[in-house]
């Protein structure tokens, strides 16, 4: 069998490294590219080098944006006093298409796992507990993703952050245990945010 030419090898390893993404479908992205017009393969190109070089986490919620702060941090009409703590950019895509939510967000990248060895450390905790101390809060939403990471990293973050006055909730368990926010339907999130308990 002819060996793969080296770019071609190349991009289908660069795929395979994806999450998702196995070497079969690798292999079918990199030879449609391969036969693919020039506008497309330049744009996929184009659109790589642009994400590492035009985008930046917002200082404030470390959410992924071209400007920092962010249109939702520097929007005063929202209400600065509620933060809802989420693991990834994606969750504040799902919880502001509800419509249904006017705080701010803060976003962890990621959530405690040992077995990944990921500690608090690695996450945005420290930074939370930072913005909390600079602006009062009156609460704070854990909106982690139900299942044992998201609810021990919703439970490390309360443990830290006993202020008085502070209401702490979580969102309703409307949503499936081990699912992702970013995958729940704008209803469903809805229901949950209006239902959140608070954390005991």
């Amino acid at each position: 069998m002819e060996p793969l030419a080296p770019p071609v090898a190349r991009l289908i390893d660069a795929f395979a490294r994806l999450p998702g993404i196995g070497p079969k479908t690798a292999s079918r992205l990199a030879f449609f590219l391969l036969r693919a017009p020039d506008e497309i393969t330049q744009g996929l190109g184009q659109a790589l080098l642009d994400l590492k070089a035009h985008t930046q986490l917002c200082a404030e919620c470390f959410n992924v944006v071209e400007t920092s702060p962010c249109s939702i941090c520097a929007n005063e009409s929202r209400d600065h006093s509620v933060i809802c703590v989420v693991e990834e950019p994606l969750d504040v895509l799902a919880i502001e298409r509800t419509g249904s939510y006017r705080g701010v967000y803060h976003v962890l990248h990621g959530v405690i796992s040992p077995i990944d060895g990921i500690g608090p450390e690695e996450l945005k905790i420290a930074e939370l507990i930072r913005r909390i101390q600079r602006r009062p809060v009156q609460e704070i939403i854990l909106a982690t993703n139900p299942g044992l990471e998201g609810d021990n990293t919703a439970a490390w973050i309360q443990r830290q952050l006993q202020i008085a006055g502070m209401r702490m909730t979580r969102l309703a368990r409307g949503l499936p245990v081990g699912g992702d926010l970013e995958y729940a339907d704008a209803v469903t999130l809805a229901s949950a945010l209006d239902g959140r308990s608070e954390m005991r």
